[in-house]
């Protein structure tokens, strides 16, 4: 590296949503910036969440001048309990909000660290050597979100943070636009920006107008009323209760991660709530449903969310009837979309009233449109451009909107995870070195001990199913003793393939039998890999089928 270059270092959030994870390196000095988690998709089947790979912060555990966390929503925070003693729990700084969010979820991991995190806010300013970072209020749909300056020996980069330009937001201050023009004036070297919704033209909705939507759904319903929503979407959740409490109704919080979150904002006084509006879910059964709204996570049909239980009838205290209104108050995040129509489905065959967000203004996402976007550009009127957070689609639409705002394509970078990116007053490039930034996925209380082989055999099981093949050999004689058995999950049903478990138990005699006459001894690995091998090319020439075929050999 050469002296006169800060090295940014995307571990996560570049070619996805979510997993967002930055360093900043200077000379020996490193500083991170947010910590977050993605879901697992399709290809990462049982996977619980998948990280950032740390084997480059683990080396350089000393290093760490500080980690600084944006907001609180989990693809910025969420890998915290599994990366924090790998990097050595360095210090922390996020906002209130951020800081208890971080700090309640610590009690599922007793047997780890607690988090050392001080508190900043709007204003406030921290020196880490060789980095001073200030922070700025920025509009998103949970309150202390924080844009970043953060002053480097080259020169000042802007992390905007996740955002949008709201100037009417319900719950929490708009935009200060006087003083993202004041930081324009300072001289930004670099700016990185929010490109989850750079390829949605226009400006984002307001939180005002979704406001008066959900107050007519909620005050025009003549029984009980269940809205879904994120648990992160704080601002989201006042405006469902202030509505709730305007009609004259009692909420009740279904979802672990609502619950805790209405207690952490209400503690902190970002949600305002009289005393009596919220009740227990016991207490519910003695109101009146055309008296209630019931408040719950699930707008995505999770497994076992708490809408999933309402509408299977599960929830041991909400029960739902015909009249009753659904309100998801959420976009349908790409990929979910069958579950989430299946799960309105059910709710319309018991005759509930469904309400979403392509019937009419019910939700409005956290993140800047073109507009605000490009705004953005031109308030900061940076040297250099990065965009961040998405998939590659919306980073070079992202890319394309600061080229119309004048910005040389010299001076844009679209980067990869893992990728060395070399800055300084005259240059913005990608060096040729790379460090790890592949998936860590966390299973359980597994952390990074799912690989790729294990990934590609539970693909094969939820294609194919698993055969297993169970012979009992005398192994003094060499003599097969009965008929293998033959057990079969998700790949034939036994009972209608008689025929084809005939013929593959004749296949694993002679398997057997040849294997045994190539050996002068008993060899029962040299007997699995024949029979896995074997029995796996036979099944695919009888079904065009390959299960994971697992030989076991009984030694009498």
């Amino acid at each position: 590296m050469k002296s006169s270059d800060l090295r940014i270092i995307p571990l996560g959030g570049l070619g996805e949503v979510g997993r967002n994870m930055t360093l900043l390196e200077w000379g020996e000095k490193i500083l991170i910036i947010d910590a977050g988690l993605s879901f697992p998709e399709e290809d990462t089947p049982g996977i619980d969440y998948i990280i950032p790979n740390t084997n480059y912060l683990q080396q350089r555990k000393e290093d760490i001048v500080g980690l600084v966390f944006t907001h609180g929503h989990y693809d910025h925070i969420g890998a915290v309990p599994y990366i924090l003693d790998r990097i050595g729990n360095p210090k922390m700084f996020a906002s209130d909000i951020t800081r208890e969010i971080i700090i309640h979820r610590e009690v599922e991991f007793p047997h780890r660290s607690v988090p050392n995190i001080k508190i900043v806010k709007d204003g406030s300013r921290l020196n880490l050597k060789p980095f001073s970072v200030s922070f700025f209020h920025q509009n998103h749909n949970i309150p202390g979100n924080l844009g970043l300056i953060i002053e480097t020996p080259v020169g000042k980069i802007v992390h905007t943070s996740d955002f949008k330009f709201d100037l009417s937001p319900v719950n929490g201050q708009p935009t200060n636009f006087k003083k993202l023009e004041a930081i324009g004036r300072q001289g930004i070297l670099l700016l990185m920006s929010d490109s989850t919704d750079a390829e949605v033209p226009g400006h984002s909705l307001s939180e005002k107008g979704i406001n008066e939507n959900l107050k007519k759904i909620i005050s025009s319903a003549k029984k009980k009323v269940v809205v879904a929503t994120f648990a992160s979407l704080i601002n989201r959740m006042q405006q469902i209760i202030s509505s709730s409490e305007e009609a004259g109704r009692k909420v009740v919080l279904r979802g672990r991660s609502i619950k805790n979150n209405v207690e952490i904002a209400q503690s902190l006084g970002y949600l305002k709530i009289k005393r009596q509006t919220i009740i227990s879910p016991e207490k519910a059964k003695f109101h009146d449903p055309s008296k209630l709204t019931i408040l719950c996570t699930g707008t995505q049909a999770e497994e076992r969310s708490a809408l999933i239980r309402i509408a299977s009838g599960e929830d041991p205290f909400i029960k739902v009837n015909p009249g009753d209104r659904v309100v998801f108050s959420s976009s349908v995040i790409p990929g979910n979309e069958r579950a989430v129509q299946l799960l309105k489905d059910q709710f319309y065959f018991k005759g509930l009233e469904v309400v979403h967000y392509n019937m009419m203004d019910i939700h409005a996402g956290g993140h800047a449109h073109q507009e605000e976007l490009k705004q953005m550009i031109q308030l900061i009127k940076p040297k250099f451009f990065m965009p961040i957070h998405g998939y590659f689609s919306m980073l070079m639409s992202h890319k394309n909107l600061a080229l119309k705002e004048g910005i040389a394509k010299k001076n844009i970078v679209i980067a990869e995870n893992g990728q060395v990116i070399e800055l300084n007053a005259t240059h913005f490039r990608c060096a040729k070195e790379k460090v790890p930034a592949n998936y860590i996925l966390v299973d359980g209380l597994g952390v990074g001990d799912i690989g790729e082989v294990v990934l590609r055999d539970r693909k094969n099981l939820s294609r194919d199913g698993m055969f297993v093949v169970v012979i009992a050999i005398n192994h003094k004689t060499g003599k097969i003793q009965n008929s293998p058995d033959i057990i079969s999950r998700g790949f034939v049903y036994l009972r209608r393939s008689q025929k084809l478990l005939e013929e593959t138990r004749q296949e694993v005699v002679k398997i057997v039998e040849q294997s045994l006459g190539k050996k002068d001894f008993f060899d029962a690995s040299y007997i699995k890999s024949s029979i896995k091998e074997r029995i796996g090319e036979f099944l695919f020439r009888k079904t065009k089928r390959r299960p994971i075929v697992i030989p076991v050999i009984i030694k009498l």
